[in-house]
């Protein structure tokens, strides 16, 4: 028969609380009508609202929310910081059947600072990176990048937190426009990362457009490839390099980049052929929001190498912080 725990020390329980564990940090509040199971884990801070049940093999970290009528089962991994917003569904069996228990339960993560909207539906198995936000009502049915925005069902990225868009009208001239005050190419937050507007030359035959290593490109290109038939919601980069540069220029068509340095983020819209954009190494690089035309030409300074490559944001971080070769400075 179930008991509620003295609670531990610094640790507010509502009279109409059901608290089984001992594992709760100080600071940490437990409304009516909750529930949590004896092999729970609560840090510091947390705020457990009413109507709320806390299976035994979940873990809470430190300052995180958690609203009424959420249900949190075995395998639920919550981080620092993180909000979960009112009738949020979690799950932890892929396929359940009655009066069968899987040997073990699906693990779900929640990384630190993220938030998930009211009613939003989150699968087995699936990451929540840090400092996403899931939108209210949205079905999550894979891994969200950290940072990221997601929406809808099945959810989508639509955007990513804390990352301001960079003012790009009246960048792009005509070389008949030149003189004529054209805006300045902005500089962008993410160190080394930087904009270069392309020339271009319109007349009775066409438009031509071009670039000098020097002059536009910032470093001597040893290979190139397009991207192109993207479907308008996937997601692609995703990723650092160690010693690469990239120079990005979107021919046709328009899409969305995201520069991360570790510490400050920009979203560019790359929707001319007069812009340039040259990523060092080690800026996390992201691309998305392809219209359904879109092509993107890319010119890199090495030839393919896996090991270049960092793919795991974590590790991105970790390089960064470590001041390996290549880190902005």
């Amino acid at each position: 028969m179930s008991h509620s725990v003295t609670a531990p020390e610094g640790v507010s329980v509502h009279p109409m609380a059901l608290l089984e564990t001992p594992h709760v940090g100080a600071g940490s509040r437990i409304w009516a009508f909750a529930h949590v199971l004896p092999g729970a884990r609560i840090g510091r801070d947390a705020n457990i609202c009413d109507h709320v049940f806390i299976e035994n093999d979940v873990v809470l970290g430190d300052r995180v929310t958690v609203k009424s009528g959420v249900q949190l089962w075995d395998g639920v991994r919550i981080e620092d910081d993180v909000f979960v917003g009112p009738n949020v569904t979690f799950s932890n069996d892929p396929f359940p059947r009655s009066k069968q228990r899987p040997e073990r339960f699906v693990q779900t993560r929640v990384r630190a600072g993220a938030s998930i909207g009211s009613g939003a539906t989150i699968r087995p198995g699936v990451t929540i990176g840090a400092g996403a936000l899931v939108s209210d009502g949205a079905v999550v049915t894979r891994d969200v990048p950290p940072n990221a925005i997601v929406a809808g069902n099945p959810a989508y990225i639509t955007g990513y937190a804390d990352t301001p868009e960079v003012p790009l009208q009246g960048v792009a001239i005509t070389a008949s426009q030149a003189g004529q005050g054209a805006q300045a190419v902005p500089a962008l937050h993410v160190r080394g990362a930087r904009l270069h507007r392309m020339p271009k030359i319109v007349d009775l035959r066409g438009a031509l457009s071009f670039g000098e290593t020097g002059a536009h490109l910032p470093f001597t290109p040893e290979r190139f490839f397009m991207v192109y038939d993207v479907p308008s919601r996937e997601v692609r980069g995703e990723h650092a390099h160690r010693a690469c540069h990239q120079f990005l220029v979107c021919v046709k068509g328009s899409l969305g980049i995201v520069l991360d340095d570790g510490e400050r983020r920009d979203q560019i819209t790359l929707d001319s052929p007069q812009l340039g954009l040259h990523i060092p190494p080690m800026v996390w690089g992201i691309q998305y929001q392809f219209s359904p035309d879109a092509v993107l030409l890319v010119l890199a300074s090495h030839r393919y190498e896996a090991e270049d490559y960092i793919r795991n944001y974590d590790d991105f971080l970790a390089a960064v912080r470590a001041g390996q070769p290549g880190s902005p400075a």
